[in-house]
């Protein structure tokens, strides 16, 4: 008996251990500047991947009119212009998947993303 107990105490020690030297997974946000510093009409990056739970924060980097749609996704768009340098936005992803987004304006110029959700 007095075994057992031994036995006991030191698994519950051993797991109590191992459980505190595992750290929670911390969320992180990913920046997208929305216009090069160059001044080009594109999202930079283009693409990035993310964890589940992660946030992205666009930006708009210069001073033309820039959103962001998520295509087939209203809730995780910014569908009103942002006119200044520095206006931002930011979507938190919960599911895994392929997110294609754009800028109402400058679609046709090329200024389109995407958004790479690992589960």
């Amino acid at each position: 008996m007095v075994r057992l107990v031994k036995a006991l105490v030191a698994t519950l020690a051993l797991v109590t251990l191992v459980l505190g030297m595992i750290s929670p997974v911390q969320a992180e946000t990913v920046t997208i500047k929305m216009g090069t510093d160059k001044g080009q009409l594109a999202f930079e990056p283009k693409v990035v991947t993310i964890a589940v739970g992660d946030t992205v924060k666009w930006v708009n980097n210069k001073a033309f009119p820039h959103n962001v749609v998520v295509t087939g996704h209203d809730e995780l768009s910014a569908k009103k212009l942002m006119q200044k340098p520095g206006q931002q936005v930011e979507a938190t992803f919960t599911e895994a998947g392929e997110y294609d987004y754009y800028c109402t304006p400058h679609r046709g110029a090329g200024m389109v993303g995407k958004i790479v959700v690992k589960g």
